[in-house]
């Protein structure tokens, strides 16, 4: 087969490209370890910033978040005897979007199937070749076991941090950290019981309040890497959540229903740079991580292509390679802010350490809440930077 830009990964990045391509005269190939279905139901991020939408908006794909989307002007930070509430839309003149990244990547298979994009899904053994000539290729066995071989102008890897395309990459440099507690993670099918996003600091742990929809409610509990996640029955994790986001009689009260799904979410940063390896270009997961405090992650990727869909558009047709040459240096800004603020709200909520450090904390939530140039510097980091800083 023969393309301009192979796509490694077909998760939200690599659709994503594909589809900002089209619209740049950029023709792609997606290839895809997991099966359609298996892409489309993960469950991930569910937390859009004003800059993600406002992308998606232009390019064709907001009719549907328009419409079913649940637009946030705040969030709340609780911790014991103390609600407090963030309002962004004061602070900064933005919010942001609630719309699981599962909804997202439905939109984007309709209108990749509608613009006949080629995807190869269940493909293995895939394997990066010559990124360094002006002929770079990805060879792998598709679907049916044939091997195959995908020769391109461009190769970018959209595969998460684990894919064949950071793999490829030998004289990177990382960064990383692994914190000392994961994420209990619950989907129910339970209408919420806020109207925002509740953050909520307790000497237990921390916990979150959030949701997918008007009738389906996500949860997160604090808990140990190692958990045992058969130790959680759905009345033990009830009573959690209601003790740590402050369910008290006569006052605030969480609603409980019919649990859909449970799963352990580790947490870590993780940066690789550069982003660009001669003809192979990183994106999402594949060149960054971060912990989901601060939901970045989606945010984070959907920056990325946006900033390397016209760069590669420039190279490919115009040969102009001054926006491929500085996509690295551009899209890393983002990601080290983003990253710095991901580890400020995790390290700011979750408890660890002594009791020294669960006052530190207690005090950089009052001050938070009670200062508005604090809450200024949340509402800016959260509600959404520009795609390019």
């Amino acid at each position: 087969m023969r393309t301009q830009v192979a796509i490694v990964g077909a998760g939200p990045s690599g659709m994503l490209l594909s589809h900002l391509l089209e619209r740049e005269g950029v023709e792609s190939v997606v290839l895809e370890a997991r099966s359609e279905d298996y892409v489309a139901s993960r469950v991930r991020a569910g937390v859009l910033e004003s800059s993600s939408v406002d992308l998606l908006r232009q390019v064709g794909l907001g009719d549907r978040l328009e419409r079913e989307g649940l637009h946030h002007g705040g969030i709340v930070l609780a911790w014991p005897g103390e609600r407090h509430r963030v309002d962004f839309v004061d602070l900064v003149e933005r919010g942001v979007w609630v719309y699981g990244q599962t909804e997202l990547q439905k939109d984007l298979i309709q209108a990749r199937r509608a613009a006949g994009q080629q995807v190869e899904y269940e493909v293995s053994g895939t394997s990066i070749h010559d990124v360094h000539t002006d002929r770079p290729l990805v060879s792998f066995v598709d679907a049916a076991g044939v091997a195959q071989r995908l020769d391109a102008d461009v190769v970018v890897g959209c595969d998460g941090s684990h894919g064949p395309s950071p793999a490829a990459v030998t004289d990177r440099r990382t960064w990383g950290r692994t914190y000392p507690f994961a994420w209990l993670g619950v989907l129910a099918d339970v209408e919420p019981s806020t109207d925002e996003l509740i953050y909520a600091w307790h000497p237990e742990g921390f916990a979150l309040h959030s949701m997918r929809s008007e009738t389906v409610s996500r949860f997160y509990l604090q808990v140990s890497p190692d958990e045992d996640l058969a130790a959680w029955s759905d009345d033990r994790i009830w009573a959690a959540l209601a003790a740590r986001l402050g369910d008290e009689p006569g006052g605030w009260s969480l609603r409980t229903g019919p649990i859909r799904e449970k799963s352990i979410l580790p947490m870590r940063s993780h940066v690789t740079a550069p982003l660009r390896h001669g003809r192979l270009f990183l994106a999402g997961d594949a060149g960054h991580v971060v912990p989901p405090t601060g939901a970045k992650g989606l945010n984070l990727a959907i920056a990325d292509v946006g900033l390397l869909a016209p760069a590669l558009s420039a190279m490919l047709r115009r040969g102009d390679s001054g926006l491929a040459d500085t996509y690295s240096d551009r899209a890393l800004r983002r990601v080290w802010r983003c990253t710095q603020f991901s580890w400020w709200m995790t390290m700011m909520l979750h408890r660890h350490g002594d009791d020294f450090d669960a006052a530190l904390q207690l005090s950089q939530l009052r001050w938070v809440t009670a200062s508005r140039a604090g809450a200024q510097g949340l509402a800016e980091n959260y509600a959404g930077l520009p795609l390019e800083l």
